[in-house]
C-alpha cells in the first residue's frame, strides 16, 4: 500500500506535467464505480471540465489537487491511492482502460488515476475553504506538532497494543505504513510485539525521532530530491536500510549481519532483527 513518500511521488508525477498545460480541457470517469462513493462522478466531470489545475499538495498517504474553475471557484480534488493505485501520464490522445477510472485530459498529456482492486477513494470539494477530509489529517512527522510528548500520550493511550499495531495508527503516525513501521522499529532497536506502553521515556524519545527520520529518507529517496523525480518507483534504496533485506530468502539483518525473522502481529506481517530487536518479559 502506498505510504507518505509513495503518495508525495505520485503527486509531483502529476503536478509536473500538468504545468505546462495546466487547463482540464475534458474528463473521463468510469461513474458506477466505488470510488467515486464520496463524490458523484458526474458533478466533478462538469466542475473541473475547464478548469485550471494551480497546485497541490501530499499529506500522510493522501493527495490533493487545486483547480480554479471558469468562475474562478476554487475546486479541490483529493485521491487516496489505496493499495493499487497509482497516478500515470499518458500522451493526450490516450484511451482510457477498464480501470482507469480518473482521466483528465490537457493539451499536452492525460492524467491517469488507475486502480485494478478498486480500494483507493476520490474525494471532491468545491469552495473557498479546504475540505475537511483535508485539514482534520494528523499533523506531519516533520511537523512542529509531531512531539515526543505527544507520541508518548498516544502510547499511553494505546498501553496494551503492540507498538507495530500502534505505528500504523494514522491519527497519530500519517503515512506511516507496513514498510516504514518496520524500518522505524528497527532503527530504534524496538521488538514489534511490545506494548506500547511499556517503553520506557528514553526508548519513546528514539521512537519518535526515527519517525522522523525514516519520513525524512523516505521523502528524499522515494519521492525524489526538490524537483528531481525518478521516473519509477525502482529507486535505489542503500544496502544499510532495512528494506532491502525484509523479505529476502535468508535475509539478514544490516547491523547484526544475523537472520531477521517474521511473522504476523497487529494483523499486519511484520519482519524484525531478533538479535537486535529483543522482546524484554512481561514482568520487566
Amino acid at each position: 500500500m502506498p505510504e507518505l513518500a509513495e503518495a508525495e511521488f505520485y503527486r509531483k508525477r502529476w503536478h509536473q506535467s500538468a504545468l505546462p498545460s495546466p487547463k482540464i480541457l475534458r474528463v473521463h470517469t468510469h461513474d458506477t464505480k466505488r470510488l467515486f462513493r464520496t463524490a458523484p462522478a458526474s458533478a466533478l466531470r462538469a466542475a473541473l471540465t475547464d478548469s485550471t489545475f494551480t497546485s497541490s499538495s501530499s499529506a500522510a498517504k493522501q493527495i490533493l489537487f487545486r483547480f480554479t474553475a471558469r468562475d474562478s471557484t476554487k475546486l479541490w480534488l483529493g485521491i487516496h491511492l489505496g493499495m493499487t493505485g497509482e497516478l500515470t501520464v499518458a500522451p493526450p490522445t490516450h484511451t482510457p482502460g477498464k480501470h482507469d477510472h480518473l482521466v483528465l485530459f490537457t493539451a499536452a498529456h492525460a492524467l491517469v488515476f488507475a486502480d485494478p482492486r478498486m480500494f483507493g477513494r476520490i474525494q471532491f470539494h468545491v469552495g473557498s475553504e479546504p475540505p475537511a477530509w483535508w485539514t482534520n489529517i494528523a499533523p506531519a512527522l516533520l511537523s512542529r506538532e509531531f512531539s515526543a510528548s505527544t507520541v508518548a500520550a498516544f502510547l499511553q493511550r494505546r498501553a496494551r497494543a503492540p507498538i507495530k499495531a500502534v505505528l500504523l495508527m494514522q491519527e497519530r503516525f500519517p503515512g506511516i505504513g507496513n514498510w516504514m513501521a518496520d524500518e522505524i522499529l528497527w532503527r530504534a532497536a524496538l521488538h514489534p510485539a511490545r506494548a506500547a506502553g511499556s517503553l520506557t521515556p528514553a526508548e519513546v524519545r528514539t521512537l519518535w525521532r526515527e519517525c522522523r527520520t525514516v519520513a525524512r529518507l523516505a521523502l528524499t529517496t522515494i519521492a525524489g530530491c526538490g524537483e528531481k523525480l525518478p521516473p519509477d518507483l525502482n529507486v535505489h534504496i542503500p544496502d544499510t536500510w532495512l528494506f532491502n533485506h525484509r523479505w529476502q530468502k535468508g535475509g539478514r539483518c544490516p547491523k547484526t549481519k544475523k537472520p531477521l525473522a517474521r511473522a504476523e502481529i497487529g494483523g499486519r506481517t511484520t519482519c524484525w532483527s531478533p538479535a537486535r530487536q529483543k522482546l524484554r518479559p512481561k514482568s520487566a
